[in-house]
């Protein structure tokens, strides 16, 4: 069981879609069951964002919900229209319909549960399961949304409900480096890490290349993660807690972590 996550750089062109979809053909020959998570197109949220604010100077946090998780939405849509395109059955899945069960909190909700019920037959028929990113549902029915970096913490936790032990995320980098290979040239990838230093650096640095959340929650139950840049795939990476000792609790989720 392998769950993927794809960010927005990474499905920013029509494009984009094609070149995933061929990727998770390739990784379908070594795992039977793929999940995988995306995140909006590149620049979708901030647009939405500022088209509320538009309307409304301080929009209500419900309805600022309902309106951005609409970025996700189409995202696992289209992916799943470009894996049909190669002969791969692929079902798309909003937070809500993942059973990604969250606190109240608009726009910063936690994870208190993953109940992936809908998810598990699709999974066992060898079709891809595709899970929005970044969003869920709240106890009492409401549409909410996990904050900037969300979709990470999705990917993580969709792992732990469904018994991954390894999440892989392709991002616009081809892993960790010690500074911005944006800004610094000079900068060295680091090949591996554990689970604290991943999250010091990060912390540390303020680099966004995985939310903190997500480490943490990946260090609680166990999950092993991998970076890879999605255009150059075969190139480095950044291992994260490969070889710890995985955890004998129970499933545990934000509200528990953070």
């Amino acid at each position: 069981m392998l769950v993927m996550k794809f960010g927005g750089a990474s499905v920013a062109t029509p494009e984009c879609f094609s070149q995933i979809a061929a990727l998770i053909a390739v990784r379908l020959q070594e795992h039977k069951q793929v999940a995988v998570v995306v995140s909006a197109m590149a620049d979708t949220t901030d647009r939405l964002l500022d088209l509320a604010h538009q309307i409304h100077p301080n929009p209500p946090k419900r309805e600022l919900d309902m309106l951005v998780s609409v970025g996700e939405r189409i995202s696992i849509a289209l992916l799943a229209m470009a894996l049909s395109l190669q002969g791969i059955e692929a079902i798309s899945f909003t937070g809500s319909q993942s059973g990604i069960i969250t606190c109240e909190n608009h726009a910063d909700a936690k994870i208190v549960a993953v109940r992936p019920h809908r998810l598990l037959p699709v999974l066992e028929k060898g079709q891809v399961v595709i899970v929005a990113g970044f969003q869920g549902v709240s106890r009492k029915g409401e549409i909410t949304t996990l904050g900037r970096g969300g979709s990470d913490t999705t990917a993580v936790a969709l792992a732990v409900a469904l018994g991954a032990s390894l999440v892989e995320f392709y991002k616009d980098v081809s892993g960790i480096f010690t500074a911005d290979p944006k800004k610094d040239p000079s900068a060295q990838l680091l090949s591996e890490l554990s689970f604290a230093d991943a999250l010091d650096l990060i912390v540390q640095t303020g680099a966004k290349i995985l939310h903190p959340r997500s480490i943490a929650l990946a260090a609680k139950n166990g999950i092993a993660l991998s970076i890879y840049s999605f255009l150059h795939p075969q190139e480095g990476g950044t291992k994260i807690g490969w070889g710890e000792k995985k955890r004998n609790e129970s499933m545990l989720f934000e509200h528990e972590v953070i």
